[in-house]
Parts: C-alpha cells; sequence; structure tokens
C-alpha cells in the first residue's frame, strides 16, 4: 500500500471522526484525539528502523541503481519510511517469478 493511499484513508477518517465529534457535541475531544492521532502516525514513520533492517539493506545495496540511490539518501540513521521505500523499489525492481 503507498502512502499516498494511507494518507488518504487517514484524512478521511478524520473527517469521519470530525463529523461523528459534531453530532455528539464532542468536537474538542475529537479534535484533541485526532491530533494525537496523526502526530503518533508521523512520530512512528520517522523512527529509526531496527538493526536486522540495515542488515537486509546491505543485502540488497549494489543490485539496482535507483535502490542504491535510495539507500544512499536514507543515510546511516535510516527511518521506517525509508525503509519502506527501499524495499518497494527493490521488488519493483526484482518481481518474483
Amino acid at each position: 500500500m503507498s502512502l499516498n493511499i494511507i494518507l488518504v484513508i487517514g484524512v478521511i477518517l478524520s473527517i469521519g471522526f470530525h463529523f461523528i465529534g459534531v453530532y455528539a457535541n464532542a468536537k474538542k475531544t475529537i479534535w484533541l484525539m485526532l491530533v494525537i492521532m496523526w502526530a503518533g502516525s508521523f512520530s512512528i514513520a520517522m523512527n529509526e528502523v531496527k538493526p536486522s533492517a540495515y542488515d537486509e539493506v546491505k543485502k540488497i545495496k549494489g543490485q539496482f541503481e535507483d535502490t542504491d540511490k535510495l539507500i544512499q539518501d536514507a543515510g546511516t540513521e535510516m527511518s521506517l519510511y525509508d525503509f519502506l521505500l527501499i524495499k518497494k523499489s527493490y521488488i519493483k525492481n526484482n518481481p518474483k517469478k
């Protein structure tokens, strides 16, 4: 699932929760919950990956030029989002038969 689809689903859910809050007359509570939900989502996406992910990236490195560029752009402290981009690029270049 791409990041764009996840963001669209998140926005739709946020709008839905907003209307539930308006109906239940709890707008402030719902908006506080939405802010916490989005902040948590961004925090998780920007966390550094586990050491086992670096081992997997070492196996991928050197096979495809565009994947290597993503690995180089990610740097030494790779976020979860960077890792997912690298994996997506590798899978796109190396489809299973």
